[in-house]
Protein backbone atom coordinates (compact mmCIF):
# COMPACT_ATOMS: atom_id res chain seq x y z
CA UNK A 1 0.00 0.00 0.00
CA UNK A 2 1.25 2.99 -1.08
CA UNK A 3 -0.28 6.61 -0.33
CA UNK A 4 1.43 10.01 0.66
CA UNK A 5 -0.10 9.88 3.97
CA UNK A 6 1.26 6.73 5.11
CA UNK A 7 4.95 6.64 6.25
CA UNK A 8 6.65 3.24 6.47
CA UNK A 9 10.14 4.98 7.75
CA UNK A 10 11.52 2.77 10.44
CA UNK A 11 11.93 6.54 12.03
CA UNK A 12 8.24 6.52 12.78
CA UNK A 13 8.99 4.47 16.34
CA UNK A 14 10.32 7.54 17.17
CA UNK A 15 6.93 9.27 16.40
CA UNK A 16 4.96 6.78 18.59
CA UNK A 17 7.24 5.79 21.29
CA UNK A 18 9.20 8.86 22.11
CA UNK A 19 6.29 11.59 21.46
CA UNK A 20 3.05 10.53 23.27
CA UNK A 21 1.94 8.30 25.34
CA UNK A 22 0.84 4.57 24.58
CA UNK A 23 -2.19 5.04 27.23
CA UNK A 24 -3.47 7.58 24.97
CA UNK A 25 -3.23 5.84 21.89
CA UNK A 26 -5.29 2.76 23.35
CA UNK A 27 -8.04 5.98 25.13
CA UNK A 28 -8.32 7.37 21.16
CA UNK A 29 -8.74 3.59 19.83
CA UNK A 30 -11.16 2.82 22.33
CA UNK A 31 -12.67 6.19 21.20
CA UNK A 32 -13.25 5.24 17.14
CA UNK A 33 -14.06 1.19 18.33
CA UNK A 34 -17.02 2.97 20.10
CA UNK A 35 -17.54 5.37 17.03
CA UNK A 36 -17.94 2.25 14.87
CA UNK A 37 -19.86 0.43 16.98
CA UNK A 38 -22.46 3.18 17.64
CA UNK A 39 -22.55 4.00 14.26
CA UNK A 40 -23.88 0.44 12.00
CA UNK A 41 -26.33 -0.98 14.14
CA UNK A 42 -28.27 -3.32 11.64
CA UNK A 43 -31.61 -1.03 12.23
CA UNK A 44 -31.76 2.31 14.06
CA UNK A 45 -35.05 0.75 15.56
CA UNK A 46 -33.24 -1.72 17.53
CA UNK A 47 -30.37 -0.15 19.18
CA UNK A 48 -29.34 -0.89 22.73
CA UNK A 49 -30.14 2.58 24.63
CA UNK A 50 -26.39 3.07 25.68
CA UNK A 51 -25.40 3.27 22.40
CA UNK A 52 -28.24 6.22 21.63
CA UNK A 53 -27.28 9.78 21.65
CA UNK A 54 -29.35 11.76 23.96
CA UNK A 55 -32.90 12.85 22.30
CA UNK A 56 -32.16 16.65 23.55
CA UNK A 57 -30.88 17.48 26.65
CA UNK A 58 -29.36 14.27 28.70
CA UNK A 59 -26.29 12.77 28.24
CA UNK A 60 -25.61 9.12 27.54
CA UNK A 61 -22.31 7.07 26.86
CA UNK A 62 -22.35 7.25 23.37
CA UNK A 63 -22.66 11.39 23.82
CA UNK A 64 -18.71 10.78 24.99
CA UNK A 65 -17.15 10.13 22.03
CA UNK A 66 -17.24 13.14 20.13
CA UNK A 67 -15.90 15.40 22.93
CA UNK A 68 -12.64 12.39 23.70
CA UNK A 69 -11.45 12.56 20.33
CA UNK A 70 -11.38 16.64 20.89
CA UNK A 71 -9.97 15.69 24.68
CA UNK A 72 -7.44 13.15 22.94
CA UNK A 73 -6.02 15.69 20.50
CA UNK A 74 -5.17 18.53 23.16
CA UNK A 75 -3.81 15.93 25.33
CA UNK A 76 -1.52 14.96 22.63
CA UNK A 77 -1.27 18.56 21.00
CA UNK A 78 0.99 19.13 24.69
CA UNK A 79 3.53 16.78 23.85
CA UNK A 80 3.77 17.67 20.39
CA UNK A 81 4.40 21.31 21.10
CA UNK A 82 6.44 21.05 24.20
CA UNK A 83 9.60 22.10 22.23
CA UNK A 84 7.15 26.13 21.77
CA UNK A 85 5.38 26.20 25.14
CA UNK A 86 7.75 25.30 27.34
CA UNK A 87 10.37 27.76 25.67
CA UNK A 88 9.00 30.82 25.51
CA UNK A 89 12.31 32.18 24.31
CA UNK A 90 11.78 29.66 20.81
CA UNK A 91 8.86 31.28 19.19
CA UNK A 92 7.19 28.71 16.53
CA UNK A 93 8.44 29.72 12.99
CA UNK A 94 5.99 29.96 10.17
CA UNK A 95 6.31 26.78 8.81
CA UNK A 96 4.48 25.50 12.01
CA UNK A 97 1.55 27.85 11.21
CA UNK A 98 1.49 26.33 8.22
CA UNK A 99 1.79 22.97 8.96
CA UNK A 100 -1.12 23.77 11.47
CA UNK A 101 -3.32 25.36 8.80
CA UNK A 102 -2.46 22.31 6.21
CA UNK A 103 -3.75 19.82 8.77
CA UNK A 104 -6.85 21.30 9.52
CA UNK A 105 -7.23 22.16 5.81
CA UNK A 106 -6.78 18.46 4.98
CA UNK A 107 -9.32 17.45 7.96
CA UNK A 108 -11.94 19.93 6.62
CA UNK A 109 -11.53 18.85 3.49
CA UNK A 110 -11.74 14.76 4.59
CA UNK A 111 -14.61 15.81 5.79
CA UNK A 112 -16.14 17.53 3.16
CA UNK A 113 -15.58 14.17 1.05
CA UNK A 114 -17.75 12.45 3.06
CA UNK A 115 -20.35 14.38 2.87
CA UNK A 116 -19.94 14.73 -1.32
CA UNK A 117 -19.85 10.90 -1.15
CA UNK A 118 -23.19 11.05 0.04
CA UNK A 119 -24.13 12.92 -2.83
CA UNK A 120 -22.12 10.65 -5.75
CA UNK A 121 -22.83 7.92 -4.28
CA UNK A 122 -26.80 8.43 -4.41
CA UNK A 123 -26.80 9.59 -7.74
CA UNK A 124 -24.40 6.66 -9.09
CA UNK A 125 -25.83 3.75 -7.13
CA UNK A 126 -29.36 5.00 -6.58
CA UNK A 127 -29.92 7.26 -10.01
CA UNK A 128 -30.55 10.21 -7.28
CA UNK A 129 -29.49 13.76 -9.43
CA UNK A 130 -26.39 15.09 -8.21
CA UNK A 131 -26.93 18.85 -6.56
CA UNK A 132 -23.72 20.22 -4.98
CA UNK A 133 -25.96 22.93 -3.92
CA UNK A 134 -27.36 20.57 -1.13
CA UNK A 135 -23.66 19.50 0.17
CA UNK A 136 -23.51 19.66 3.65
CA UNK A 137 -20.34 21.41 4.79
CA UNK A 138 -19.97 20.89 8.44
CA UNK A 139 -19.64 17.67 10.03
CA UNK A 140 -17.23 15.85 13.02
CA UNK A 141 -14.30 16.28 10.79
CA UNK A 142 -14.88 20.22 9.74
CA UNK A 143 -15.49 20.72 13.76
CA UNK A 144 -12.44 18.65 15.49
CA UNK A 145 -9.73 20.70 12.21
CA UNK A 146 -11.58 24.10 13.56
CA UNK A 147 -11.00 23.19 16.90
CA UNK A 148 -7.50 22.27 16.04
CA UNK A 149 -6.62 25.73 14.03
CA UNK A 150 -8.27 27.48 16.66
CA UNK A 151 -6.96 25.82 19.79
CA UNK A 152 -3.42 25.34 18.30
CA UNK A 153 -3.08 28.97 18.08
CA UNK A 154 -3.86 30.10 21.07
CA UNK A 155 -1.58 27.21 22.67
CA UNK A 156 1.29 28.62 20.40
CA UNK A 157 0.35 32.12 21.81
CA UNK A 158 -0.93 32.54 25.26
CA UNK A 159 0.31 31.67 27.86
CA UNK A 160 -1.24 28.94 30.37
CA UNK A 161 -3.21 31.19 32.83
CA UNK A 162 -4.96 33.64 29.41
CA UNK A 163 -5.74 30.32 28.56
CA UNK A 164 -7.39 29.18 31.71
CA UNK A 165 -9.40 32.75 31.41
CA UNK A 166 -10.10 32.42 27.68
CA UNK A 167 -11.45 28.78 28.50
CA UNK A 168 -13.69 30.33 31.28
CA UNK A 169 -14.45 33.13 28.97
CA UNK A 170 -15.81 31.07 26.24
CA UNK A 171 -17.95 28.20 28.71
CA UNK A 172 -19.43 31.67 30.70
CA UNK A 173 -19.71 33.80 27.14
CA UNK A 174 -21.56 30.93 24.99
CA UNK A 175 -23.98 30.56 28.37
CA UNK A 176 -24.80 34.06 28.36
CA UNK A 177 -25.25 34.24 24.53
CA UNK A 178 -27.65 31.00 24.21
CA UNK A 179 -29.53 32.28 26.90
CA UNK A 180 -29.80 35.72 27.07
CA UNK A 181 -29.22 36.95 23.30
CA UNK A 182 -33.29 37.09 21.68
CA UNK A 183 -33.20 35.42 18.26
CA UNK A 184 -35.61 36.44 15.65
CA UNK A 185 -38.84 35.02 15.70
CA UNK A 186 -37.83 33.12 18.62
CA UNK A 187 -36.40 35.17 21.55
CA UNK A 188 -33.89 34.56 24.36
CA UNK A 189 -33.10 31.35 25.56
CA UNK A 190 -35.29 28.66 23.75
CA UNK A 191 -33.56 25.72 23.83
CA UNK A 192 -36.93 23.66 23.33
CA UNK A 193 -36.08 20.30 21.14
CA UNK A 194 -34.99 20.52 17.47
CA UNK A 195 -33.20 23.22 18.55
CA UNK A 196 -34.55 25.47 15.55
CA UNK A 197 -35.29 28.73 18.18
CA UNK A 198 -31.29 28.56 19.59
CA UNK A 199 -28.94 31.50 18.04
CA UNK A 200 -27.23 28.39 16.98
CA UNK A 201 -29.46 27.78 14.29
CA UNK A 202 -29.73 31.16 13.19
CA UNK A 203 -26.35 31.91 12.86
CA UNK A 204 -26.49 28.64 10.67
CA UNK A 205 -29.19 28.89 8.64
CA UNK A 206 -27.87 33.02 7.78
CA UNK A 207 -23.90 32.47 7.12
CA UNK A 208 -23.94 28.25 6.19
CA UNK A 209 -27.83 28.64 4.63
CA UNK A 210 -30.60 26.06 4.66
CA UNK A 211 -29.20 23.85 2.15
CA UNK A 212 -26.02 23.12 3.36
CA UNK A 213 -27.15 22.42 6.88
CA UNK A 214 -28.21 18.85 7.76
CA UNK A 215 -31.42 17.61 7.53
CA UNK A 216 -34.56 19.93 6.96
CA UNK A 217 -32.21 22.84 7.35
CA UNK A 218 -33.13 24.07 10.32
CA UNK A 219 -31.03 22.93 12.92
CA UNK A 220 -26.89 22.11 12.56
CA UNK A 221 -25.86 19.46 15.47
CA UNK A 222 -21.72 20.46 14.09
CA UNK A 223 -22.86 24.28 13.63
CA UNK A 224 -20.72 27.63 13.91
CA UNK A 225 -21.27 29.20 16.99
CA UNK A 226 -21.07 25.50 19.13
CA UNK A 227 -17.92 24.99 17.86
CA UNK A 228 -16.36 27.49 19.67
CA UNK A 229 -17.06 25.83 22.93
CA UNK A 230 -15.52 22.40 21.45
CA UNK A 231 -12.18 24.20 21.40
CA UNK A 232 -12.60 24.33 25.14
CA UNK A 233 -12.59 20.76 25.17
CA UNK A 234 -9.45 21.03 23.12
CA UNK A 235 -7.95 23.23 25.55
CA UNK A 236 -8.92 21.16 28.91
CA UNK A 237 -7.57 18.27 26.99
CA UNK A 238 -4.22 20.17 26.39
CA UNK A 239 -3.71 21.21 29.80
CA UNK A 240 -3.92 17.63 31.08
CA UNK A 241 -0.98 16.95 28.77
CA UNK A 242 1.06 20.02 29.63
CA UNK A 243 0.74 18.37 33.58
CA UNK A 244 1.48 15.36 32.65
CA UNK A 245 5.02 15.81 31.54
CA UNK A 246 5.84 16.88 34.45
CA UNK A 247 4.25 14.44 36.06
CA UNK A 248 6.03 11.06 37.87
CA UNK A 249 4.97 7.30 35.96
CA UNK A 250 3.34 6.35 39.33
CA UNK A 251 -0.19 5.49 40.70
CA UNK A 252 -0.14 9.03 42.48
CA UNK A 253 -0.51 10.26 39.23
CA UNK A 254 -3.28 8.67 38.11
CA UNK A 255 -5.43 9.04 41.42
CA UNK A 256 -5.02 13.00 40.77
CA UNK A 257 -6.30 12.66 37.46
CA UNK A 258 -9.29 10.69 39.04
CA UNK A 259 -9.72 13.20 41.70
CA UNK A 260 -10.02 15.75 39.54
CA UNK A 261 -12.16 13.98 37.30
CA UNK A 262 -15.01 13.50 39.89
CA UNK A 263 -14.98 17.03 40.84
CA UNK A 264 -15.01 17.76 36.99
CA UNK A 265 -17.83 15.58 36.47
CA UNK A 266 -19.97 17.32 39.66
CA UNK A 267 -19.27 20.42 38.32
CA UNK A 268 -20.79 20.15 34.70
CA UNK A 269 -23.64 18.34 36.35
CA UNK A 270 -24.62 20.94 38.66
CA UNK A 271 -23.68 23.10 36.04
CA UNK A 272 -26.24 21.25 34.31
CA UNK A 273 -29.16 22.30 36.34
CA UNK A 274 -29.21 25.49 35.06
CA UNK A 275 -27.44 25.10 31.52
CA UNK A 276 -28.74 21.90 29.98
CA UNK A 277 -25.95 19.14 29.18
CA UNK A 278 -26.83 19.09 25.28
CA UNK A 279 -24.17 17.31 23.13
CA UNK A 280 -26.07 18.95 20.44
CA UNK A 281 -25.76 22.27 21.48
CA UNK A 282 -22.13 21.88 23.00
CA UNK A 283 -23.08 23.21 25.56
CA UNK A 284 -20.94 25.09 28.76
CA UNK A 285 -21.99 22.06 31.02
CA UNK A 286 -21.48 19.37 28.45
CA UNK A 287 -18.21 20.33 27.98
CA UNK A 288 -17.03 20.31 31.48
CA UNK A 289 -19.13 16.85 32.59
CA UNK A 290 -17.62 15.37 29.04
CA UNK A 291 -14.27 16.86 29.98
CA UNK A 292 -14.39 14.89 33.54
CA UNK A 293 -15.48 11.83 32.35
CA UNK A 294 -12.72 11.79 29.22
CA UNK A 295 -9.92 12.37 32.28
CA UNK A 296 -11.40 9.39 34.48
CA UNK A 297 -11.18 7.18 31.58
CA UNK A 298 -7.59 8.78 30.39
CA UNK A 299 -6.47 7.97 34.11
CA UNK A 300 -7.91 4.69 34.04
CA UNK A 301 -6.33 4.22 30.48
CA UNK A 302 -3.07 5.50 32.08
CA UNK A 303 -3.11 3.93 35.35
CA UNK A 304 -3.28 0.25 33.60
CA UNK A 305 -0.66 0.90 30.26
CA UNK A 306 1.84 3.35 31.88
CA UNK A 307 2.25 2.60 35.76
CA UNK A 308 0.95 -1.05 35.68
CA UNK A 309 2.50 -1.96 32.50
CA UNK A 310 -0.32 -4.19 31.84
CA UNK A 311 -0.57 -3.90 27.66
CA UNK A 312 -1.62 -6.96 26.65
CA UNK A 313 -5.35 -6.38 26.56
CA UNK A 314 -5.02 -2.85 25.15
CA UNK A 315 -3.22 -3.94 21.87
CA UNK A 316 -6.02 -4.02 19.86
CA UNK A 317 -7.15 -0.03 20.61
CA UNK A 318 -3.55 0.52 20.25
CA UNK A 319 -3.82 -0.49 16.76
CA UNK A 320 -6.75 1.24 16.07
CA UNK A 321 -5.82 4.49 17.67
CA UNK A 322 -2.87 4.89 16.02
CA UNK A 323 -4.99 5.18 12.50
CA UNK A 324 -7.62 6.85 13.69
CA UNK A 325 -8.50 9.49 11.09
CA UNK A 326 -7.92 6.53 8.26
CA UNK A 327 -10.27 4.21 9.95
CA UNK A 328 -13.18 6.96 10.72
CA UNK A 329 -13.01 7.75 6.88
CA UNK A 330 -12.58 4.53 5.88
CA UNK A 331 -15.43 3.12 7.82
CA UNK A 332 -17.36 6.18 6.84
CA UNK A 333 -16.88 5.89 3.13
CA UNK A 334 -17.77 1.79 3.34
CA UNK A 335 -20.81 2.29 5.08
CA UNK A 336 -22.19 5.07 2.89
CA UNK A 337 -21.90 2.56 -0.24
CA UNK A 338 -23.04 -0.79 1.96
CA UNK A 339 -26.52 1.74 2.54
CA UNK A 340 -26.80 3.39 -0.86
CA UNK A 341 -26.78 0.53 -2.73
CA UNK A 342 -29.97 -1.31 -3.32
CA UNK A 343 -29.90 -5.18 -3.63
CA UNK A 344 -32.63 -5.06 -6.61
CA UNK A 345 -33.91 -2.19 -9.04
CA UNK A 346 -37.05 -2.38 -6.99
CA UNK A 347 -37.96 0.88 -6.18
CA UNK A 348 -38.68 -0.43 -2.22
CA UNK A 349 -35.40 -2.40 -2.54
CA UNK A 350 -33.65 -2.55 1.08
CA UNK A 351 -29.91 -1.90 0.84
CA UNK A 352 -27.00 -4.41 1.01
CA UNK A 353 -26.13 -3.52 4.55
CA UNK A 354 -29.95 -3.96 5.60
CA UNK A 355 -30.73 -7.12 3.58
CA UNK A 356 -27.37 -8.35 5.50
CA UNK A 357 -28.80 -7.57 8.55
CA UNK A 358 -32.33 -9.07 8.06
CA UNK A 359 -30.97 -12.23 6.08
CA UNK A 360 -28.00 -12.95 8.13
CA UNK A 361 -28.30 -12.05 11.73
CA UNK A 362 -32.23 -11.33 12.05
CA UNK A 363 -33.43 -14.99 12.21
CA UNK A 364 -30.30 -16.58 14.22
CA UNK A 365 -30.16 -13.38 16.92
CA UNK A 366 -33.23 -11.67 16.34
CA UNK A 367 -33.72 -7.59 15.80
CA UNK A 368 -32.27 -6.50 18.86
CA UNK A 369 -29.34 -8.69 19.09
CA UNK A 370 -28.41 -8.63 15.35
CA UNK A 371 -28.39 -5.27 15.41
CA UNK A 372 -25.58 -4.59 17.50
CA UNK A 373 -23.96 -8.15 16.39
CA UNK A 374 -24.07 -6.51 12.63
CA UNK A 375 -22.19 -3.60 14.31
CA UNK A 376 -19.53 -5.38 16.11
CA UNK A 377 -19.08 -7.70 12.78
CA UNK A 378 -18.06 -4.25 11.44
CA UNK A 379 -16.00 -3.15 13.89
CA UNK A 380 -13.66 -6.43 14.19
CA UNK A 381 -13.67 -5.91 10.41
CA UNK A 382 -12.54 -2.79 10.70
CA UNK A 383 -9.71 -3.91 13.39
CA UNK A 384 -8.68 -6.91 11.05
CA UNK A 385 -7.85 -4.10 8.75
CA UNK A 386 -5.59 -1.92 11.14
CA UNK A 387 -3.88 -4.76 12.23
CA UNK A 388 -2.61 -5.50 8.81
CA UNK A 389 -1.73 -2.02 8.60
CA UNK A 390 -0.08 -2.10 12.08
CA UNK A 391 1.83 -4.96 10.45
CA UNK A 392 3.15 -3.34 7.72
CA UNK A 393 4.13 -0.26 9.67
CA UNK A 394 1.95 2.25 7.79
CA UNK A 395 0.08 4.95 9.62
CA UNK A 396 -2.12 7.52 8.17
CA UNK A 397 -0.72 10.94 9.24
CA UNK A 398 -1.42 14.41 8.68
Amino acid sequence: MSCAFFDKNPSVQNLLNSMRLTSLDVFRGMAIASMILVNNPGSWQQVYPPLLHAPWHGFTPTDLIFPAFLFISGVAMAFSFAKYTNSPNSPPAASVYFKILRRALILFGLGLFLNGSTLVLKTLLQGQPLDFGTLRIMGVLQRISLAYLFGATAILNLSRRRLGFLCLAILLGYWFALTQIPVPGYGPGDLSAKGAGTLVAYLDRLILTPPHILGDGSFEPEGLLSTLPSVVTLLLGFFIGDWLQKQPVTSRTSLQMAGVAVVTIVTGSLWGLVFPINKQLWTSSYVVLSAGWSLLLLAACYELVEVRQWRSWAFPFKVMGLNAIFVFVASGFLARILLFTPVSTATDAPSLYSWMYRNGFVPILGELHGSFAIALVTLLFWTWILWGLYRRRCFFKL
